[in-house]
């Protein structure tokens, strides 16, 4: 049975601070300039693919410390249901997504980009 949004929120919730609370301090204290939202799935307006575990949008942490930062929100979103679906349904493995996919796009803020995650393992 597949829980319900609200039941997947507490559980990514749960490994959300868990893995923030683990970041080196520098790290953890730069994360206060970014929202983390959770969503069940990207809403078909976003332009993102319908299959996205999680995205980063906004300005990295390089660009903030920059003179001409974009306007908009730095934020990244998991999108729960996708991490769901990607687990098959298994709860152990759907935790370890919803880290993963957050280190993913916590390397993004940092201003990492796609080869750089990959040899980090979180690709």
């Amino acid at each position: 049975m597949t829980p319900s949004f609200e039941q997947l929120q507490v559980l990514a919730q749960r490994e959300i601070d868990r893995v923030l609370t683990r970041l080196p301090r520098h790290i953890r204290d730069a994360t206060h300039q970014l929202a983390i939202q959770l969503q069940d799935y990207p809403d078909s307006e976003s332009g993102l693919d319908d299959d996205l575990l999680g995205v980063f949008l906004g300005n990295s942490l390089a660009s903030l410390d920059g003179c001409y930062p974009t306007p908009e929100p730095t934020e990244i979103i998991l999108f729960l249901g996708n991490i769901w679906d990607y687990a098959e349904g298994d709860k152990d493995a759907f935790i370890d997504e919803v880290r993963i996919t957050l280190l993913h796009e916590l390397g993004h803020f940092l201003g990492l980009d796609e080869i750089d995650l990959d040899e980090r393992g979180l690709g």
